[in-house]
C-alpha cells in the first residue's frame, strides 16, 4: 500500500491516504471527470509499479451520500449479514432481475451505477461474487459497507 500512495503522489494527487489493504485510495483531485481519473489512476499505478489495476472512482460525497440511504432495510437484511456494494462505470444494462439468491447470497437491488448484496459468510466462499458476475459481468469492484465507511473519514 506504501508503494501505492506513493505512485498517487507522483501522479499529483493531493492529500492520499489508503485504506485497509485492498487497494482503496483516498485523495483530492482537480474537477476532472471520474473517467480522466481513473485513466490517470491507472496509468499511475503502471509507471510506478509495473502494472495496473482496474480501477472505479467514487467521490466521497456520493459515498456518503450512499452511506446515508439504507437500500438493505427493505428486504429484511439479517444483522449479521455482510453488506456488500458493487461499483460499475456505468449502469449495467440488460441486467439480470433482481433479487437473485444463491446459498447465503442475496443479490438485491441495483441503483443507478451501484448494487446492493448482503451475505452470510460460509465455507462456501464468495457466492456473492460468482452471482454479480453472472448477472453483471466482472467489470466491476465490490466492497463491504465497513470498507466505505472507513473510505468516508479517512
Amino acid at each position: 500500500m506504501r508503494d501505492l500512495k506513493r505512485s498517487f503522489e507522483r501522479a499529483g494527487f493531493g492529500n492520499v491516504r489508503t485504506v485497509l489493504a485492498s487497494g482503496n485510495v483516498v485523495f483530492d483531485a482537480g474537477a476532472a471527470s471520474e473517467a480522466a481519473l481513473e485513466r490517470k489512476a491507472m496509468s499511475c499505478m503502471q509507471a510506478e509499479l509495473g502494472r495496473s489495476f482496474s480501477t472505479i472512482i467514487r467521490k466521497v460525497d456520493v459515498l456518503r451520500a450512499l452511506l446515508a440511504t439504507d437500500p438493505y432495510e427493505p428486504f429484511g437484511v439479517s444483522p449479521k449479514a455482510k453488506r456488500v456494494v458493487t461499483f460499475f462505470r456505468v449502469p449495467p444494462r440488460g441486467a439480470a432481475m433482481l433479487p437473485i439468491e444463491s446459498d447465503g447470497a442475496r443479490v438485491l437491488c441495483l441503483v443507478g451505477r451501484e448494487v446492493f448484496t448482503a451475505y452470510v459468510p460460509s465455507e462456501k466462499g464468495p457466492v456473492f461474487m460468482t452471482l454479480i458476475e453472472k448477472a453483471f459481468g466482472a467489470e466491476v469492484t465490490t466492497r463491504t459497507w465497513a470498507t466505505l465507511e472507513k473510505c468516508v473519514v479517512a
